[in-house]
């Protein structure tokens, strides 16, 4: 159990990421209409340069990623956390103000240098958690997620009713108060003797994803956890340029959605992963947890009406399960000063998939709803995340057969403790 300390700052680490969060979530319902008024086109243009925004912020934060996990690992968690808050507040300032297209990719790339939160977030989380209690601890990033968007994109869906340019004004002071909050409020989570020199052969990004082969059922679940990755962006990437085409949904349509969304997930993994981890194990809450996300983004790609996007979001959110179990097992199999490292290292995937899927999504979109293709298909990203998800859930299958200890490192009594 967390002593009282350790509660406290899970509470800050936790308010933190929700403040950050709800600055990601307020931009996402008036982004599209945002692209269409900078290029002068329409929704499936606006998808095309969607995809490349999302990719150029990936890019950089693929190559500066490992180096943030680093330096947390050698001056702490603390300073690399205000430092990031500080660039997407930079970020969504130059996007509320931008007179061309050209200045959103200049705010995309310095949030892509800076913006580790998450990373430092979930080392943070790592720094305060007995091993035992880490798979429960990480789901609390889930909430933060969840709650943050619950309220930011229906924020930014009323605000955009107004000006599309609101919600990223909101979306800066937000990141800034934010950043304010963490230098009064949060306090140090990696004690001196746990930290390391920095050694930038460790900070490379390829060498942080190198590193997660120093045990082989995690370099396992790390490909895994990469096609979720890849697969989601289909969710991530496309959601609001879908909605649009094929529903005709406004801005405040949009954030209602997203903030449904928000709130499954912050049930999901608020509360169902403590009674799903004891019941299942694990091992097979990760593969039932992707087979649930499987299911969910084809029922997506198929929907024929706007209230389905709704119920289909149920068995999609339960699939959550999966995730935490995955970082949580591969946080115990890594020392304390290294889990600033190994969250690089994941984050570092999670930039590769967020460089080529959403790239992959946008541009499956943006073919299969222009005028003349073979045939015109607008869930088609969704049908491409189902399919990876399915291979994620045989790789992880596969993983365990050769590796009977994987997942089994606790029991699922202590995981959901």
């Amino acid at each position: 159990m967390l002593h009282t300390k350790g509660k406290a700052a899970l509470g800050f680490i936790f308010a933190t990421l929700l403040i950050d969060v709800m600055g990601l979530g307020i931009i996402i319902p008036v982004i599209p209409k945002l692209i269409e008024n900078l290029i002068h086109g329409d929704v499936s243009d606006a998808s095309w340069y969607g995809g490349w925004l999302t990719a150029a912020y990936a890019g950089m934060q693929f190559i500066f990623a490992p180096v943030i996990g680093n330096l947390s690992d050698r001056f702490g968690r603390r300073p690399v956390l205000l430092c990031s808050l500080l660039g997407f507040s930079v970020d969504y300032a130059f996007s509320a103000f931008a007179p061309t297209i050209a200045w959103l990719f200049v705010g995309r790339v310095v949030a892509g240098i800076t913006g580790a939160s998450f990373t430092t977030g979930a080392a943070y989380i790592a720094d305060i958690s007995e091993p035992e209690k880490r798979a429960a601890n990480f789901g609390m990033v889930g909430v933060a997620f969840g709650l943050g968007f619950i309220i930011g994109p229906a924020l930014g869906g009323i605000l955009g009713k107004y000006d599309v340019h609101y919600p990223f004004i909101a979306a800066a002071a937000l990141a800034l108060l934010n950043a304010i909050y963490g230098y009064f409020i949060l306090p140090e989570s990696l004690a001196p003797e746990h930290r390391r020199p920095f050694d930038i052969k460790r900070a490379n990004p390829f060498g942080s994803v190198i590193q997660l082969k120093k045990y082989k059922s995690v370099i396992g679940l790390a490909v895994s956890l990469f096609l979720i990755y890849f697969a989601v962006q289909a969710v991530q990437s496309v959601w609001t340029y879908y909605t649009i085409k094929k529903f005709g949904w406004s801005n405040d349509m949009i954030g209602y959605s997203l903030a449904c969304v928000g709130l499954l997930i912050a049930v999901v993994q608020g509360a169902l992963i403590r009674i799903i981890l004891p019941k299942l194990g694990q091992e097979r809450s990760i593969w039932v947890g992707l087979l649930l996300y499987a299911a969910g983004l084809a029922l997506f790609g198929f929907a024929t009406k706007g209230w389905m996007m709704f119920a289909i979001l149920i068995p999609y959110c339960l699939g959550g399960i999966a995730g935490p179990a995955i970082q949580g097992y591969m946080s115990t199999s890594v020392p304390a000063n290294e889990q600033g490292e190994l969250q690089g290292g994941l984050t570092s995937l999670m930039s590769i998939s967020s460089i080529f899927g959403p790239l992959v999504m946008t541009e499956s979109f943006y073919y299969f709803t222009k005028p003349n293709p073979f045939f015109q298909f607008p869930g088609a990203p969704f049908a491409i995340g189902a399919i990876l998800m399915l291979l994620s859930a045989l790789l992880a299958v596969r993983c365990f057969r050769r590796s009977p200890k994987v997942g089994k490192s606790e029991s699922p009594r202590e995981a959901a403790a």
